[in-house]
Formats: C-alpha cells, structure tokens, sequence
C-alpha cells in the first residue's frame, strides 16, 4: 500500500489533477472517492472525465446512481452510493456490471462497500482544508490517495 498526497487551492487545480489521473486509466480500474458534501468529489470527477475524453457535462450521478460517458478509448462508469444503505441494493443499479466492465469506476461514496469493491482499488480521499482560510473563503483541499493492490500502486507511482 502506497500514499499520496496533493493539495490544491482552486476547484480547477482539483479538476486538473483528476485529468492527470484519467489519462492514466484501465477498463477494471476502481477509484473510491470518499469526502464530505462539497468536498470536491465531483469536481475530480470531471476532471477524470476529461483525461478519458469524455464530451460533454459530468454531473454527481446523486439521483440517477450510475451515469455511463463515452471516452475517448473507452466509457467511464460515474457512480454516487450516497443513498443506498445496504449492499443487497448493489445488484439493481448494475454495479457489479459497471466494476466488471470495459472502462474504470469512479465512486463517489463507496467507502461503505469497500467490501463488495474489492481488494484491487484507488481510495481518494478529499478534505477541505478550513483552517487555512478567512470564514466565507474557499478553502484548499487535501486529496489523499491510498492504494490497495499492484494496479493502484501503479497509478499513484504515475501521478
């Protein structure tokens, strides 16, 4: 297990890292974002989209659960866990579909099934940074990366 970290101080340095990060990318490669509301969890999510070449608007799949956008090489899997509570529900919104599929996940709120995720995966890990700034400012963020498995150890090595 490898760990990484980056701190970035507008919503665009977070949107850049994540494209670093999605041109990095393999169809089977899970990444758990985990953070509280306005985190930024979305924001490196769009950034991942665009490394993919993903067109278009990427939006938090709250309600829809799982989004599907077409890249470039291959789609990118977009899936929000926030409302479901019990793994059983996995099964209908196609997740284990998504996981096993021909392009990575990315998985806002998936830290409670890290079980049914699985060994092989990227935790990313964001915190807004509060303390560092004046009340009603824009903090910065601390996105952590923590691997878990070879494929994830390779992708923290390659950022």
């Amino acid at each position: 297990m490898s760990e990484r970290r980056f701190v970035t101080t507008t919503a665009q340095e977070t949107v850049a890292l994540g494209e670093r990060l999605g041109t990095l990318l393999r169809a089977g490669d899970a990444l758990v974002l985990t953070g509280d509301l306005g985190a930024g969890k979305t924001q490196l999510a769009k950034g991942i989209a665009t490394g993919m070449g993903v067109e278009g608007d990427v939006t938090s799949p709250t309600f829809n659960i799982l989004m599907v956008y077409e890249g470039a090489r291959m789609p990118l899997y977009h899936l929000d866990l926030y409302r479901l509570s019990e793994p059983d529900q996995l099964e209908d919104i196609g997740f284990y579909d998504a996981l096993d599929g021909d392009g990575p996940c990315v998985i806002e709120w998936g830290e409670r099934f890290s079980d049914e995720i699985g060994p092989d995966r990227l935790d990313v890990l964001i915190m807004r940074l509060e303390e560092r700034v004046e009340a009603g400012e824009e903090p910065p963020r601390e996105i952590r990366l923590v691997s878990h498995g070879l494929r994830a150890e390779e992708l923290v090595g390659a950022l």
